[in-house]
């Protein structure tokens, strides 16, 4: 397993947009497959975004057109592009990488919409 790291979560007012980056806390790991999930208070983990070892991607019907998932040329980081944001978008988001018993998670960023 790996340690996730994720990032550039914060306050943002509803129709705003952020960032979240993936990587790990040491060294360098390639992102072959990669997701990103949530988690709202009071609610399930959902699946937000799946990125593929071939590049294909897939969303949550909640963001599809609005939220982008990519991996930059080196594959050592993944991103969420969250355009258009909605209070329900608030949430933990939280990376996810099928390496090791379980998986690799990260700790999570926390998502805040609201105006």
């Amino acid at each position: 397993q790996v340690q996730l790291v994720e990032s550039g979560g914060g306050l943002v007012q509803p129709g705003g947009s952020l960032r979240l980056s993936c990587a790990v806390s040491r060294g360098i790991f390639r992102f072959d497959v990669a997701s990103w999930y949530r988690q709202a208070p009071g609610k399930q983990r959902e699946l937000v975004a799946h990125i593929d070892s071939d590049g294909s991607t897939n969303y949550a019907d909640s963001v599809k057109g609005r939220f982008t998932i990519s991996r930059d040329n080196a594959k050592t980081t993944v991103y969420l592009q969250m355009n258009a944001l909605k209070p329900e978008d608030t949430a933990v988001y939280s990376c996810y990488t099928p390496l090791g018993a379980g998986g690799s998670w990260g700790r999570g960023t926390q998502v805040t919409v609201s105006s």
